[in-house]
C-alpha cells in the first residue's frame, strides 16, 4: 500500500486509532508490571507494535504490542537473567528468528486451526474481557490488566474474584462512572450520527474526557467517593528530554554466547509467533471486508518488531486480539489505524503523561467491557450451534476451556477436540460394498488412509468365491501405502478362491487396469 493510498480511509482509521490507543494504554502498563519488567518498557512495546509492525504488516486490522501470553514466560526470564540488558538481547534474537520462520514459509501453520476453535477464541476472550474488567469497573486492581490466565497471582480466580469485590470491594466513584461510561457507549453505538462532523467522535474519547472531569468533580464536591490515585492511570512522569531518554535501554551484546539467551529467545520466538498468527487469523475471521493476511509477511513484521522493541529497551510484542478487535469494532479499514494509534502513545506519553494520569481504570474498564460484549454477542453462540453439533463442540469447548486456563492452553484443548472431529469425520463410512449374483463392487468414495483399513479389510472379506469383483478406485486421488498392501494381498490370494478382479482408477497413469491370472501385484505412482 502506498503512501497515498495509506490515507485513503483516514477518516474512519483516525478516530479508530485513538480508541485503540485508549484500550492499548493499560493493557501496556498492565503486562508490562505483570512481567517484572519497567512500565516503560510496556509502552515502548506499544509503540513498536503500532508504528514499526504497521508499517511491515500486511495485515489491515491486527494491532501489536505487548501481550499477556508471555507475561509467565518474560517474568521467568527477567528473574533468571544477569539484567535486564541481557533479557533485551534475548528479545531481539527471537525477532531474528521469527524473521526465519517468515522465510521458511511458517505463517502456512496458522491455516490448520479449524474456524470453529478461532470463533472460540473470539468468544471466550470476550467473555474474559467482560469477568477481568468488572472488578477494575468498580475499584479493585488486584490482578494487573490484560490478564487472561483463570487463576491469579493473589491466589483467587476470575470468578472468586467477582464475588470479592462485589462483597468488599466496591467503590462508589469508580463504579458509577463505569456504569454511565458503559451506558453511554451502547447508546452511542446506536445513536453516533452518519454524517457530519459527530460522525468522526469516537464514543471512548468521551467516556475518557468525562470521567476525567467526573472525578475532578467528585474531588471537589464529595471528596470521599473521589477516584484514588491507585484507581487511575500510572505512566511515567519525566521532567527533561535526558531523563526521558534515560528510560530507553540497550542490549548487552555480551552475552550473545550465553546459552540462557538462545534457549529464551528460541521459547519467546515459538510462544510469539503462535499466538500472533492465531490473532491473525482471527482478525481476519471478523473483518468485515473478509482481507486474507499473508501469514509469512506477519511473521516478518512481527520479527522485525521484537527486533526494535529489544533494541529500545522494551519487552516482546505479538499481535493482540483485544487491541485488534477494538481496532475492527471501532470502525478502523486499514492499517493507518495501527501506526497511528503507535503515534497517540508515543505522543501522549512523551506531552501529557499529567493528562494519562487522571484517567479513571474504570473508564477504560468500560470500554473493554464493550468491546468483549461485541466478541461474545449471544447471536455468535446461537450461529454456532445451528451449524451442528461437529463445529458447535470444538468452538463451545474452546471457549471454556479458555476461561478456565489460559489463552494458548485453552487454544491447544480446543485444537485437540476440533482434530478429533475431523478424524471421525473422515473415519465415516468411506468403503460402500454393492453384490449381485454374478459380481461385486468395492469402491471408495474418497481418499484412503490408514484409518479406513478395517472398512476395506470388511469389505474385501464379504466378496464369495468364484464372483468377479471390481475394486473402483477412481473416486481418489490418494490411497496410502497400507490400504495398497491390502488390495494387492486380495489379488494375490485371488487366484485360490477363483475370484477375477478389475481395478478401476487412474492413481498409476491408467484409468484402468484388467488383471487376469497369473494375478500382480497393483501398483501406483
Amino acid at each position: 500500500m502506498t503512501a497515498p493510498g495509506l490515507f485513503r480511509s483516514w477518516r474512519s482509521d483516525l478516530p479508530a486509532s485513538i480508541v485503540v490507543a485508549l484500550v492499548a494504554l493499560p493493557l501496556c502498563l498492565g503486562v508490562a508490571l505483570a512481567s517484572g519488567a519497567p512500565l516503560f518498557a510496556g509502552l515502548i512495546s506499544g509503540v513498536v507494535g503500532g508504528i514499526v509492525i504497521g508499517f511491515v504488516s500486511r495485515s489491515p486490522l491486527s494491532v501489536s504490542g505487548p501481550a499477556a501470553g508471555l507475561t509467565a514466560i518474560v517474568l521467568t526470564a527477567i528473574e533468571a537473567a544477569p539484567s535486564y540488558q541481557t533479557f533485551l538481547l534475548a528479545v531481539l534474537l527471537a525477532g531474528v528468528i521469527q524473521i526465519g520462520f517468515s522465510l521458511t514459509r511458517g505463517g502456512v501453520l496458522a491455516e490448520f486451526v479449524p474456524s470453529s476453535v478461532i470463533t472460540g477464541m473470539l468468544a471466550a476472550i470476550g467473555i474474559i474481557l467482560i469477568l477481568k474488567q468488572f472488578p477494575h469497573a468498580i475499584g479493585y486492581d488486584g490482578d494487573y490488566e490484560g490478564s487472561f490466565r483463570f487463576f491469579q497471582e493473589d491466589g483467587r480466580n476470575t470468578l472468586s474474584t467477582i464475588a470479592y469485590t462485589i462483597r468488599e470491594e466496591v467503590l462508589v466513584g469508580p463504579a458509577w462512572i463505569a456504569l454511565i461510561s458503559i451506558i453511554f457507549l451502547f447508546w452511542w453505538e446506536k445513536a453516533k450520527p452518519k454524517d457530519g462532523p459527530l460522525k468522526l467522535l469516537p464514543g471512548p474519547l468521551v467516556v475518557v474526557a468525562f470521567s476525567i472531569f467526573a472525578n475532578m468533580a467528585l474531588y471537589r464536591f464529595a471528596p470521599q467517593y473521589a477516584v484514588q490515585q491507585t484507581h487511575l492511570v500510572n505512566v511515567p512522569v519525566v521532567a527533561s528530554a535526558r531523563e526521558f531518554l534515560g528510560l530507553f535501554q540497550l542490549p548487552d551484546f555480551t552475552a550473545i554466547g550465553s546459552g540462557f539467551v538462545w534457549t529464551t529467545a528460541l521459547t519467546v520466538a515459538i510462544v510469539a509467533s503462535l499466538e500472533s498468527l492465531l490473532s491473525v487469523k482471527a482478525v481476519d475471521e471478523i473483518d468485515p471486508k473478509r482481507r486474507v493476511t499473508d501469514k509469512n509477511r506477519e511473521l516478518l513484521a512481527q520479527g522485525t518488531g521484537n527486533i526494535v522493541s529489544g533494541l529500545l529497551g522494551g519487552i516482546p510484542v505479538t499481535s493482540v486480539i483485544v487491541r485488534s478487535s477494538a481496532n475492527v469494532g471501532a470502525g478502523a479499514d486499514s492499517r493507518l489505524s495501527t501506526i497511528l494509534h503507535g503515534f497517540w502513545l508515543l505522543l501522549s506519553v512523551v506531552a501529557i503523561p499529567f493528562v494519562l494520569n487522571m484517567i479513571p481504570l474504570a473508564a477504560l474498564a468500560a470500554i473493554l467491557i464493550q468491546t468483549g460484549y461485541k466478541l461474545t454477542k449471544p447471536a455468535l453462540y446461537w450461529q454456532r450451534y445451528k451449524q451442528g453439533y461437529r463445529q458447535f463442540v470444538p468452538f463451545f469447548v474452546t471457549v471454556v476451556a479458555i476461561l478456565f486456563t489460559d489463552l494458548l492452553e485453552g487454544i491447544a484443548i480446543g485444537l485437540v477436540v476440533g482434530f478429533v472431529f475431523v478424524i471421525a469425520r473422515n473415519f465415516r463410512q468411506v468403503i460402500s460394498y454393492v453384490e449381485t449374483p454374478e459380481a461385486c463392487m468395492v469402491r471408495a468414495r474418497r481418499d484412503l488412509y490408514f484409518i479406513h483399513k478395517p472398512q476395506l479389510q470388511a469389505a474385501l472379506e464379504r466378496v464369495p468365491d468364484g464372483r468377479d469383483v471390481l475394486i473402483d478406485l477412481s473416486s481418489t486421488s490418494y490411497v496410502d501405502d497400507d490400504n495398497i498392501d491390502i488390495i494387492n494381498a486380495f489379488i494375490k490370494g485371488a487366484p485360490y478362491r477363483d475370484i477375477a478382479v478389475l481395478v478401476k482408477g487412474d492413481l498409476s497413469g491408467r484409468s484402468a487396469r484388467q488383471i487376469d491370472a497369473p494375478l500382480k501385484e497393483v501398483r501406483f505412482a
